[in-house]
Parts: C-alpha cells; sequence; structure tokens
C-alpha cells in the first residue's frame, strides 16, 4: 500500500461547507445586474477555479463590461454569508490527526490569497498548514501548477502526496501533475461527473476520507 507523505486539500465543499453560499452569491449577483441566472449545477462549476475566468462559462451573457460591477456585488452577497460557514463535521479533527502522523498538509484552492487568509485566520488554522496556494497567485485549476509549486516549496516528488477535492478540476490537476487524487462526493460535483474524471479513490463523507487517508499515512 502506497503511504503519502503530505495531503494537499482544496477549500470550497472539501473542507469548508460553501458551495450553497457561492452558488447562492452568483444567482443573487446575476439577478441584481439583470442577467440570465443559471441553475444551481452551472454556478457550481466555477467553484474551484479562479472565480473571473469561470464565470464566463457559467453565465455565458456576462461581459468583460459588466465583469467589476458583478464581482463586486458577489463579494457583497459572499461576504454576508461569510461569517456564518463552517468546516464540514470532522475536517479540524482530521486535521489535527493527520499531523500527529507526521504528515505535511497544504492547500490548493482558487479561492484568492485575500479569502484563503481570512479562512484561516478566523478558523485559527494557519499552522496546521505547511504550505498554501490560491488561483490567483498561481495557475488556475486544472493547470498542475499549484501542486508543482506546493511539491517544490515541500520538497515531496508526486507519488509523495495525495490531492484531496470535490470536483473534476482537482482531479484533472492531480492528473496533470501526475498526483493521486481523491474525489468527495459531498460538494460541488456530483458522483457521476467525478467518476468519469477517474480519481483514484471516490469517499462520500470526511469519515471515509478520514479512513482511508489514516491507512496511507
Amino acid at each position: 500500500m502506497k503511504r503519502y507523505a503530505a495531503v494537499v486539500f482544496d477549500w470550497d465543499g472539501t473542507v469548508m461547507d460553501s458551495t450553497h453560499t457561492i452558488v447562492a452569491a452568483i444567482q443573487a449577483s446575476c439577478a441584481d445586474l439583470g442577467l440570465p441566472v443559471p441553475t444551481a449545477a452551472d454556478a457550481s462549476w466555477v467553484i474551484g477555479l479562479s472565480l473571473e475566468g469561470a464565470l464566463y462559462h457559467a453565465i455565458p451573457s456576462l461581459t468583460p463590461e459588466k465583469m467589476p460591477l458583478f464581482l463586486q456585488r458577489y463579494r457583497i452577497h459572499f461576504l454576508s454569508r461569510d461569517p456564518d460557514l463552517k468546516l464540514f463535521d470532522g475536517v479540524a479533527s482530521l486535521f489535527v490527526a493527520l499531523k500527529a502522523h507526521g504528515v505535511r498538509l497544504a492547500v490548493a484552492t482558487g479561492k484568492s490569497r485575500a479569502g484563503l487568509d481570512r479562512a484561516l485566520n478566523s478558523l485559527n488554522l494557519r499552522d496546521q498548514f505547511d504550505a498554501t496556494r490560491c488561483a490567483d497567485e498561481s495557475f488556475s485549476k486544472p493547470h498542475p501548477g499549484m501542486l508543482l509549486e506546493l511539491m517544490h516549496e515541500l520538497d515531496l516528488a508526486p507519488e509523495q502526496l495525495v490531492m484531496v477535492g470535490d470536483t473534476v478540476h482537482d482531479v484533472q490537476m492531480a492528473s496533470n501533475a501526475g498526483v493521486d487524487s481523491m474525489a468527495v462526493t459531498y460538494g460541488a460535483h456530483d458522483k457521476q461527473t467525478l467518476v468519469a474524471a477517474a480519481p483514484t479513490v471516490l469517499v462520500s463523507s470526511v469519515r471515509e476520507m478520514r479512513t482511508w487517508l489514516i491507512d496511507r499515512v
């Protein structure tokens, strides 16, 4: 059985229960600007990606001229809900357990650096992670850039880490970097979509995630 020295986590929809908040903020922003409101499935597709670029996919009628105002409205809607966001049950104790096994933890997220730092500070999690990368300081998923940079910073080879995420973007990024992947089915993308991306393993709960990871570190 392969043993991992590090686990890299996506953030929204993987460790933080924020999928519905992101979708609601996108839909409300569209309504504010009189744009067609995307379905929850279309809005959730942007999760994990660099927000600005992905929005054109979710909202085809959004123009570059309207983008600054849309992002302004999005931040207002998201931040109004931000204080209520919580980690999925069991995630915080999983971080502690992995660290106790000597595992190095990292984050590779589509969030901005300001957004991730705000979350880490509010949850007192900054000391849990050895390295973090955000979409506004590297390449957006599924480009392997964030994982390649993390491996360089942590001095690890691809076979020494596993990427955990809730979208096909996470799975594809891991594949592009030559890294194993764990897909979780409780986040933004449904099970059928994730299966088609061919992750190394698929889990449906934080409990299953914990069991699989602890057995392999």
